[in-house]
């Protein structure tokens, strides 16, 4: 008469049971007055975090600013450096010219012997 209950695993209801008694207790305790300190202390603590990643931000905030203006700096630098290059180049320029000009005349000028010294033909 009572067949079907042999079909019935009673591990698995044991389980369930057990589930059941286990999630009746955990909202008695989740309820709890200490539970409740619980929840405040860890609420209170994930404020405080917060905080101190803010100021975390702000102090990111000022380093990006630092590295705006170094890398500014580093600019103005290499500018200030090219234009004493460029000066530079142009004095070099103008001393190679002078000393071309001079090194020019002395070895154009020919003589009737011609250039490496034997008489003409």
């Amino acid at each position: 008469m009572f067949g079907f209950l042999d079909k019935i695993d009673r591990k698995q209801i044991g389980v369930f049971a057990a589930g059941i008694l286990f999630g009746t207790a955990g909202i008695k305790i989740l309820a709890s007055k200490d539970a409740k300190k619980v929840y405040t202390h860890g609420t209170a603590a994930a404020l405080r975090a917060k905080d101190f990643c803010m100021k975390t931000a702000a102090v990111q905030e000022n380093a990006e600013d630092i590295y705006a203006e170094a890398v500014q700096i580093n600019e103005e630098r290499a500018r200030q450096e090219a234009e004493q290059m460029f000066s530079d180049a142009e004095d070099w320029e103008e001393e190679t010219a002078s000393e071309g000009k001079e090194h020019l005349t002395e070895t154009n000028n020919f003589t009737e012997t011609g250039v490496s010294g034997e008489q003409g033909i």
